[in-house]
């Protein structure tokens, strides 16, 4: 891989990961994020199958863009990103089914998330197939960080603890409680009125931060006057 080729792949994850950040940015994939973010065990465990998903689904539809006829390449979409999710909801069924019950619908509805679909028509059907993988995976990163931070703060706020339900991925695992027992947690983060906030004070301290950035960057020279008339 050359230096041309190492730059336009960190521009992808770059892009993924912060600058275009599906959850801060973008505000795309909303419903899963507020709806399964009361814990961090969640959270990753959705985002970790929604990364998955993107990045396989990204890679299959830049292979096959060439055989796919433009005027139903939606419906060809929908039905790849479908069986790559049917064969991940069996997966959480057969190995992990504690946790599957926990997440229910919302692995099924991975199919209908706006962040895989929109990624694979705005990128995957028009780049190479490893290019495609890429940014699939790096916009699911994106939203990984996202709902691990989400998570991982609504619980410790609405619960004082961390890796609540990790006994359902790894046997026998307990949770920290951080804040001691004699905290009884504030309910309203759990709640989506919780998710709300936090989620409001991630994308305020993200802009802050970019704007912060701006200010700071040296501005370009400009040329003088004289020179710009003649």
């Amino acid at each position: 891989m050359n230096l041309e080729e190492r730059t336009a792949y960190g521009d992808i994850g770059r892009k993924g990961l912060w600058e275009n950040n599906t959850a801060l940015v973008q505000l795309l994939g909303l419903c899963p994020l507020l709806a399964i973010s009361n814990t961090l065990v969640n959270a990753v465990s959705l985002s970790l199958a929604t990364v998955l998903v993107m990045a396989l689904a990204s890679g299959a539809v830049a292979a096959l863009r060439t055989l796919i006829p433009y005027e139903i390449r939606i419906p060809v979409f929908i039905l790849i990103i479908a069986a790559l999710v049917t064969c991940l909801d069996l997966a959480f069924n057969a190995w992990l089914h504690e946790l599957y019950l926990v997440l229910g619908i919302f692995i099924p509805l991975i199919v209908t998330n706006c962040i895989v679909l929109a990624r694979v028509e705005a990128f995957a059907a028009k780049n190479s197939p490893l290019a495609a993988a890429w940014d699939g995976a790096a916009m699911g990163v994106g939203l990984l960080w996202v709902l691990a931070l989400l998570g991982g703060a609504r619980e410790l706020i609405g619960a004082g603890t961390l890796f609540a339900g990790i006994d359902m991925i790894i046997p026998g695992a307990q949770a920290f409680r951080l804040l001691g027992d004699d905290y009884h947690g504030l309910l309203i983060a759990i709640l989506p009125p919780g998710a709300f906030i936090l989620l409001g004070l991630l994308i305020a301290a993200r802009n802050a931060w970019v704007a912060r950035a701006a200010a700071a960057r040296p501005a370009a020279p400009h040329a003088p006057a004289d020179a710009a008339s003649a």
